[in-house]
């Protein structure tokens, strides 16, 4: 059973109708109960970092995803449910991430934000995820973004303005800042990977 996590944030029904096409078994819930007992937990994410956070603290979604993390259960992070899995966020004073990762997401240098639309990929070595789609396009929408390594994990890039991370892979954690549900068949690709690794 994949879970969708509801925090009160994220296209919740659209990620759902997504990841039903890997596994027909999907419940959006903000149980942790279910949370817990799912093969897979999906962190949805749209609008600005600290917003986003502050829903997420409040939604009693940090413990909720601490104890699966803690567990070994696997997590998908979307868009902002990548980026909180980092230390800091930069956007409208996001302030403070999980701290899961180091580092910040930071502003783009991009003449020109959001960074919005279709974008290829380098994908990182030995990804799981990208296996089949190594040379598509996925769907971006954001400003912000990871700019620097994620130590020990596998790191996959896109540019805009300049380099930023377009997903991390580490042993149960992946995340995305493309969004696979709106990636088309590329983004199918993505989910169905990530839900045969469960």
């Amino acid at each position: 059973m994949i879970a969708i996590l509801d925090y009160g944030s994220g296209n919740l029904h659209s990620a759902a109708r997504a990841f039903a096409l890997a596994d027909p078994d999907v419940r959006v819930t903000s149980d942790p109960d279910i949370a817990a007992m799912a093969d897979g937990l999906v962190v949805p994410g749209v609008g600005a970092f600290g917003a986003c956070m502050e829903q997420f603290r409040n939604a009693g979604a940090e413990r909720i995803l601490r104890s699966r993390i803690d567990a070994g259960k696997p997590v998908f992070g979307i868009c902002v449910g990548m980026q909180i899995f980092f230390s800091r966020g930069a956007e409208k004073d996001g302030g403070a991430g999980l701290g899961i990762w180091p580092g910040s997401i930071d502003l783009l240098p991009a003449p020109v934000l959001p960074h919005m639309g279709w974008n290829t990929i380098t994908v990182g070595e030995n990804s799981r995820i990208f296996a089949g789609v190594e040379d598509s396009s996925f769907y971006f929408v954001h400003s912000y973004g990871a700019q620097s390594a994620v130590p020990g994990a596998i790191n996959t890039w896109a540019h805009y303005g300049g380099d930023f991370l377009a997903a991390v892979e580490s042993e149960k954690i992946v995340t995305t800042q493309f969004h696979p549900e709106k990636s088309g068949d590329a983004g199918a690709r993505v989910i169905k990977n990530w839900v045969a690794t469960l």
